[in-house]
């Protein structure tokens, strides 16, 4: 089967808000009403993974000024501007069911590669202490602590320049 990348449409909500329930805790997962402003304002930073009709994954995140996530971004976003700025991950999530096929490094290159393309200076994203090190294999730097507390949870800031993309 052929796997295709996509930017996701509204039309992906169900699925979406399901593979963020299978992924993440209650406390951490984004609400569909999140994912559906997300899909109006920034559908251009917003990429799906699918194999014969089946959403088997997604990467989503703003464009922003500053280096790195902070908690707000997971409640509202503006739309993107159309050059610069830093290209956040507020979301990575690849279905149970297809996990280790390399869905997830798939997704974050084109993710990298759009950002890229639209002359994004970094690619920013929080993620949990055991994650570090598949983040840091990508290129990722750790630069310690974020200041965020979704979900009552320790996350840490990793930062990919785009010119080591």
């Amino acid at each position: 089967m052929t796997l295709n990348i996509r930017n996701a449409t509204l039309e992906d909500l169900e699925d979406i808000t399901y593979l963020e329930a299978e992924s993440f805790s209650a406390a951490e997962a984004d609400t569909k009403e999140a994912f559906a402003e997300r899909l109006q304002l920034i559908a251009d930073s917003f990429l799906v993974i699918e194999e014969a009709g089946e959403l088997l994954g997604y990467v989503n995140g703003p464009v922003v000024e500053q280096a790195y996530i902070t908690d707000n971004l997971f409640q509202t976003v503006e739309a993107n501007p159309l050059e610069g700025g830093n290209q956040c991950i507020l979301g990575l999530s690849v279905s149970a069911k297809a996990k280790g096929r390399g869905l997830s490094l798939l997704l974050i290159e084109a993710f990298e590669q759009q950002a890229q393309q639209k002359h994004r200076e970094s690619v920013s994203l929080t993620c949990h202490e055991e994650l570090i090190h598949f983040y840091e294999k990508m290129g990722y730097i750790n630069h310690g602590r974020s200041e965020s507390t979704l979900g009552g949870a320790e996350w840490y800031n990793l930062v990919k320049p785009l010119a080591l993309v």
